[in-house]
């Protein structure tokens, strides 16, 4: 809880755009116990923490890392808009498919609304193979699962799919990092504007009303798994 207090209150500051010394006059303290509370060596009291909450205009409990959302918001799978098309029924009695169905999909509205913003091809297309091998190698899993399940169904073998799946995966990455930091690599001409990928969490918010709630659940959810592995 620390950890995620001292990571949100050091994002907003920054997202506000005020050095740490204007944050700690704004909000009362030295400018030597905020950088305390930000770098997570300290804790403060409630008190604090709601001035906080009042000062960038969140929710204690998005300060405390309780709730993805800027409002405090605690979603259930009635809360998150259905993708576009989406046959959305309950999944054999469980609301966990469908609500974890519904924040990859609406994570990946704002991913590619944010591509469309900057339609490099390339970009794009290292993007989507990178995503389409993802989702070919859990469905190959499942599917294979399958004793009756014929593996004719796939021109790659069983015991290549894996690690080929997983060379293209970090190829596709690389390029995507090389393309973004502007480097030419045969992709089509080398990006030069990266502005159209300015975001912060009020703004994801304010742009994607229906969809950044979901954006931000997956990203709390995707680290929590991580730290879990550290």
């Amino acid at each position: 809880m620390v950890s995620d207090f001292s990571r949100i209150i050091t994002l907003l500051r920054k997202e506000k755009g005020v050095t740490q010394k204007q944050a700690a006059e704004d909000l009362g303290v030295s400018q030597a116990l905020l950088s305390h509370y930000e770098k997570g060596i300290r804790e403060c009291g409630l008190e604090f923490v709601v001035r906080v909450a009042d000062y960038y205009g969140v929710s204690c409990d998005y300060l405390l890392g309780r709730s993805a959302d800027r409002s405090g918001l605690t979603l259930s799978v009635e809360d998150i808009p259905s993708p576009e098309g989406a046959k959305d029924g309950v999944f054999r009695g469980s609301v966990l498919p469908t609500f974890n169905k519904k924040l990859i999909s609406n994570s990946l509205n704002i991913l590619y609304d944010k591509l469309n913003a900057c339609p490099d091809k390339g970009l794009v297309g290292e993007i989507s193979g990178y995503l389409m091998l993802a989702v070919y190698k859990m469905f190959r899993l499942v599917y294979g699962a399958g004793p009756k399940n014929t593996s004719s169904m796939f021109g790659v073998k069983k015991n290549l799919y894996g690690g080929y799946s997983d060379a293209a995966m970090h190829i596709a990455e690389s390029n995507v990092k090389a393309i973004l930091a502007g480097e030419d690599i045969g992709l089509g001409a080398p990006l030069k504007d990266t502005s159209a990928f300015a975001m912060t969490t009020e703004s994801l918010s304010r742009d994607y009303p229906l969809y950044a709630t979901s954006l931000l659940n997956l990203i709390k959810t995707s680290e929590a798994r991580i730290e879990k592995e550290k």
